[in-house]
């Protein structure tokens, strides 16, 4: 009896700390009118592919129109217009499609990536057999991927927001990107990094900075060495900041080390470690233009 009412306990906890639709993220207003959620979406698609074949290419009436392109194209190479990623999941069992931009995902895998965005205001449209659910407008930045769960009958919910680092995505597989906001994985979205200093190597580098670097302008020396071969997390970043003597010499190496940082969403705990408030703001307001 007492075995049964133990796992009975563990089972409990376990549904109480579990993912719940609405449990995490900002509900995001859908825009989407009755009208609009009651034509299929089928349509839009049959007019997409009105001029394709049955194997998939351009129908012989099109072929012609090869040859009308001019025979010096403007071709626009390296166009930048900005790189941002939004990386959107259904848990739920169904067939979906996802229109972001010019791009539309269809499968029943639940993850829909979208990479190569956009910055600024995108609309967002979520299909479920070939009828819209859902539409609104995501405010995508640039170097930014957001994150978000869409549930049926909640809405959709934008989980949160991070900037990308390096091309590194920092987590142990693409479940923790949605699963971290509700506090599911013991993850901490920085061990995947390369180079980053795990803690006892932290200590040992302190250590040997107190040993031979008295001065500021020897302990920047010695740290920016050591970053030329390592990652920081914002934490060793703030302890580091916090062991130099003068505020302008902290504020200069916390500006340089921003770059090294391996999770630049937590950078507001180096603010802790300047001394007025004027530094603070200094930082914050470097952060946002970075």
């Amino acid at each position: 009896m007492k075995r049964i009412f133990t796992v009975c306990t563990i089972l409990f906890g376990l549904l109480s700390f579990g993912q719940e639709a609405g449990k995490a993220g900002e509900l995001l207003k859908n825009e989407a009118s009755k009208r609009e959620m009651e034509s299929s979406a089928i349509q839009k698609e049959n007019s997409r592919n009105d001029n394709l074949g049955n194997s998939g290419f351009r129908n012989s009436n099109n072929q012609n129109n090869r040859n009308k392109r001019p025979t010096n194209p403007n071709y626009q190479w390296n166009n930048n217009y900005g790189y941002a990623e939004v990386f959107l999941r259904i848990p739920e069992q169904g067939s979906f499609s996802v229109e972001l931009a010019d791009q539309l995902i269809s499968n029943n895998s639940g993850k829909y990536r979208f990479f190569d965005l956009p910055s600024g205001r995108i609309p967002i449209s979520i299909y479920e057999n070939g009828f819209l659910l859902y539409r609104t407008t995501l405010n995508v930045r640039n170097n930014s991927r957001l994150v978000l769960d869409f549930f049926t009958n909640e809405g959709l919910y934008l989980l949160d927001s991070y900037s990308l680092q390096n091309g590194y995505y920092g987590f142990n597989n693409w479940n923790d990107v949605w699963n971290n906001p509700y506090g599911n994985s013991g993850n901490s979205g920085i061990i995947n990094y390369p180079n980053v200093m795990d803690n006892q190597s932290f200590r040992e580098f302190m250590s040997r900075m107190k040993k031979d670097a008295w001065f500021d302008d020897k302990k920047i020396i010695f740290i920016n060495q050591q970053g030329r071969h390592a990652m920081f997390t914002s934490e060793q970043i703030s302890i580091l900041v916090k062991d130099l003597s003068f505020d302008k010499n902290k504020i200069a190496l916390a500006k340089s080390l921003f770059s090294k940082c391996v999770d630049k969403q937590k950078y507001f705990v180096v603010g802790d470690a300047l001394d007025f408030e004027s530094s603070r703001r200094d930082l914050m307001d470097f952060i946002s233009k970075n």
